[in-house]
Parts: C-alpha cells; sequence; structure tokens
C-alpha cells in the first residue's frame, strides 16, 4: 500500500479517534466529577455522611471499574442502541466508552479530593460556608492540579479503549490496525498507526503534566492564609447574596 492510499485512511481514522476520545472525555468528567466527590462526601468524617449510600456508590462503581472493555461492549449493546440507534460507528463507541470511564475517573477525583488540607474545609465552615461553599471553593480548586493529571491519565485510557473498540467496527486507529494490518498483512500501515497512537499519547500526557505543574505552582505561590481571606470574602458575598 503506497503512502497516497495510507493518507485518507489515517486522517479519517485520527478525526474518528480523537472524535470518540473528546466525547467520551466530556462525559466521563461531568460524571465522574461529581460521582467522585460524593464519595469523599458520604464517607466516615464526611460532609454529607452516609455510610450506606457511600458503600453502595463505592460497590457500583468497584463493579463497573473491575470489567474487562471489550465484555462491556458487549454487554451494552442494547442501551447503545437504544441511545444512538445503532452498535457500529464511531457514535455508538463512545456510550461504552463513557460508561467504562466514569468509574474509572470518579476513583481518581476521589483520591485527589481526599489529599485537600482538611483544615482549610474546616476553616470554611467556621466561617459559615456549607457544603456547597465547601466544595465549589476549596475541594475542586485546591485539587484541580491532580484533578487536570486524572483527565490527562482518562485521555490516554480511552485512546487504549478506542483502539479496542476498533475490533467491533467502531472505526478510528485500531480499526485500522485490524484490517489493515492483521487482517491484511499490512505491517507497514500497523505499525505508522503504531506510531501515531504514541505520539497522540506523549502529547496528551505532556499537555497534561504541563498543565498540572503550572496550576500547582500557582497554587503553592499564593499560599494558605491569602487563600483563607478570599474564601472569607467568597462566603460573606454568598451570604450577603
Amino acid at each position: 500500500m503506497t503512502w497516497s492510499e495510507m493518507q485518507p485512511l489515517l486522517s479519517q481514522a485520527c478525526w474518528d479517534t480523537l472524535y470518540m476520545v473528546g466525547w467520551s472525555t466530556l462525559i466521563a468528567v461531568a460524571g465522574g466529577l461529581p460521582l467522585g466527590i460524593l464519595l469523599v462526601l458520604t464517607d466516615r468524617g464526611g460532609l454529607l455522611q452516609n455510610v450506606v449510600a457511600n458503600k453502595v456508590i463505592g460497590q457500583v462503581v468497584n463493579v463497573a471499574r473491575s470489567m474487562p472493555f471489550i465484555i462491556l461492549i458487549v454487554a451494552l449493546l442494547e442501551f447503545t442502541r437504544a441511545i444512538t440507534g445503532t452498535t457500529i460507528g464511531r457514535e455508538a463507541a463512545i456510550v461504552p466508552l463513557a460508561v467504562g470511564a466514569i468509574p474509572f475517573f470518579a476513583r481518581l477525583v476521589e483520591t485527589a479530593v481526599r489529599e485537600v488540607d482538611h483544615g482549610l474545609v474546616e476553616a470554611v465552615q467556621a466561617m459559615g460556608g456549607n457544603t456547597w461553599t465547601v466544595v465549589r471553593k476549596v475541594l475542586v480548586p485546591e485539587s484541580l492540579p491532580s484533578l487536570i493529571a486524572s483527565t490527562t491519565t482518562t485521555i490516554v485510557a480511552l485512546i487504549g479503549y478506542s483502539a479496542m473498540a476498533g475490533t467491533v467496527g467502531a472505526g478510528g486507529l485500531g480499526d485500522i490496525a485490524i484490517r489493515y494490518g492483521y487482517q491484511r498483512f499490512e505491517s507497514e500501515l500497523m505499525w505508522i498507526t503504531v506510531a501515531i497512537l504514541a505520539v497522540v499519547i506523549s502529547l496528551i500526557q505532556f499537555a497534561g503534566d504541563h498543565a498540572a505543574r503550572s496550576m500547582h505552582r500557582r497554587g503553592g505561590q499564593s499560599g494558605a492564609a491569602p487563600r483563607l481571606r478570599l474564601l472569607k470574602a467568597a462566603t460573606a458575598t454568598s451570604k450577603t447574596v
């Protein structure tokens, strides 16, 4: 296969992969962020302590995380068809990708939020801040560098999942590697696909690490005392409103 024949295939495959990963990442963050925060809030000693709810949510997350992605695709075929009207193609692949990534990201969020200095939480509570104020002004901002790193990890994992989804007709780079590299013995095209995946993952990891370090340095320069003053002002404003 010549390069002129490979180029349109690779271009479309790259776009399909970015499309699937982009949408599934947005859904995973939208679903996993509140779920991870809820796991922290409902745990023992949390602001919304509820051991039963915490155990139930945690068990659901653990079961969803433990399921191999290729099995998850098959298990969600009817659910995928109900949402997208089909079980083949990049739109259909977004459903199992997002469902698989939500519990994965939720656990990363839980770990990141637990690292927040509890003294800041107590300070906001002492100022009269409610649970929503603590989450919005302390837990999320203070854990932002870790959340960015967690999002990067999730994106990298989703790229691997999307390649696996290519085996069931989802399109993307994984589909190219299987259909041409394996089934048609186009080893050159397969290795080009592998190289593209490696470059994309490296760029995403670099961008995520840089953003996380930048946020960490910005937070470190502010210090605890200025943050507390800002929180106090924000709490006073919310009370006034």
